[in-house]
């Protein structure tokens, strides 16, 4: 199966805003290799230890790259088929696997079907390609009839996904990104609206192309076993926990994501089989630089990030801090290109710090695979454990400005000594049993049990 994934720490970018594309397409417009800007970035991705990238829509559309025109082409803004491709080959030369946004749940309204539906009307024979057309209705776009949409907006027409030759379409489009680009998985926008036998499907195509295929969904809210399983998907985006951890530090309350990891990742945890995808941020939600009412915070964040269970991914610009807030109902500053990134001021121990906790956790199987394990929970203050057969590591941090001395906890009689990996390797004894910590403030502990 796909066990490239328990090593992996992914890089999200969202390709259109990365290589300053232009906002509107009109399919006129010349095509221009900014897509190879991806490919000059491949030696910061690896100062980072990634080994995995998460790139956003990148095939035809009108605007935002949720609104496809074209399931068989790269977004014309974006380059050709064949600038892709040498970026693809890159990647992969280079150890870092590519997963691709599938935008299945909705087309844009020049998508070559709908535009046949609004020319002909109930004479088309693309009509039961959309969910729900009703010829007795009007829609704000005035085209004599009415259809479903993605939440209400009506540039976002929802595909008919029990229609056979809707799921042909879309499967011969990924046979083709399989085999002409070799990618290595889908993240699938909107799974929560799509349906659950066009998931099943499509997990069986997928796996039959690429053995080691990963299909991760995008989940909001709900139980994420719903779409991860044997039968589906693979991982679902870990919204509960990216709200649970800048809450947590902004509240000075680490109860809240404790509680969260042992719901998810505890003895008995609704979640301990999946390996969910983890994120403090992303192209939808506000930077976590921006979120965090304590800058000293983004350090723990991520520490949080690569520790607990699941697969970390990083958003691009991230790793410098810079900020953007989504305000307005707009994701544009979400959303920069790599120029307006660089113009920045960056934060470069932000940087170190998640190269430093990349380096950690793909050294560590405890990290990578280790089972959850509240050790200590305050207010301010966290250490648990991550546990497998061969390793055991302990997280200790402080969100505190005041340094806590002598933290207590009772450790297994087998163990002899605590080494800090965080920290030049310091070591902490056991005596009778007992752990004694001393925490600096906004302290990071990662200890490796001898």
């Amino acid at each position: 199966m796909n066990s490239w994934v328990h090593e992996a720490i992914f890089y999200h970018i969202y390709p259109l805003g990365f290589c300053e594309a232009p906002f509107s397409n009109d399919s006129k417009i010349e095509i221009v290799n900014r897509i190879e800007k991806i490919e000059k970035w491949i030696p910061h991705l690896k100062s980072l230890g990634i080994n995995a990238v998460y790139l956003g829509p990148i095939f035809e559309s009108n605007t935002h790259g949720y609104d496809t025109t074209d399931y068989y082409k790269i977004d014309r803004r974006l380059g050709n088929d064949e600038d892709f491709k040498e970026v693809c080959m890159t990647l992969h030369k280079n150890g870092i696997k590519i997963v691709l946004d599938g935008v299945f749940n909705h087309v844009g309204r020049n998508f070559f079907a709908f535009k046949d539906v609004k020319k002909n009307k109930q004479n088309s024979k693309y009509c039961n390609w959309f969910s729900n057309i009703n010829f007795n209705l009007e829609n704000p776009y005035k085209d004599s009839f009415c259809y479903d949409t993605w939440e209400g907006h009506y540039e976002l027409v929802k595909l008919n996904l029990k229609n056979p030759e809707v799921k042909e379409h879309i499967f011969k489009a990924i046979c083709y990104w399989i085999k002409y680009f070799d990618i290595d998985g889908l993240r699938l926008d909107a799974a929560n609206c799509l349906d659950i036998d066009f998931l099943k499907e499509l997990s069986l195509y997928c796996k039959n192309k690429k053995h080691d295929f990963w299909l991760m969904g995008e989940i909001i809210h709900g139980d994420y076993n719903v779409w991860a399983n044997k039968n589906m998907l693979d991982s679902i985006t870990n919204y509960e926990c990216y709200k649970g951890i800048y809450s947590s530090l902004n509240d000075k309350n680490y109860f809240e994501i404790n509680y969260s990891l042992n719901r998810q990742f505890g003895d008995h945890g609704i979640y301990k089989n999946l390996n969910l995808y983890n994120f403090i941020d992303n192209h939808d939600v506000t930077r976590i630089s921006s979120i965090l009412n304590n800058p000293n915070h983004i350090y723990l964040a991520y520490a949080l990030l690569f520790t607990m269970p699941g697969i970390p991914s990083i958003y691009y610009g991230s790793e410098y801090g810079i900020t953007g807030k989504k305000e307005k109902n707009s994701d544009l500053s979400l959303r920069p290109s790599l120029n307006e990134i660089e113009s920045k001021t960056l934060n470069r121990d932000i940087f170190n710090l998640v190269a430093k906790l990349s380096k950690i956790r793909i050294s560590s199987p405890a990290l990578k695979l280790g089972k959850y394990k509240e050790i200590i929970i305050r207010n301010e203050q966290i250490v648990f454990a991550r546990i497998c057969d061969t390793e055991t590591i302990l997280i200790a941090l402080n969100l505190s400005d005041k340094k806590i001395a002598s933290l207590e906890f009772s450790i297994s009689n087998s163990i002899n000594y605590l080494l800090d990996l965080f920290n030049n390797g310091e070591k902490n004894t056991i005596i009778n049993g007992k752990a004694l910590l001393n925490l600096e403030p906004y302290c990071i502990k990662i200890l490796k049990a001898y």
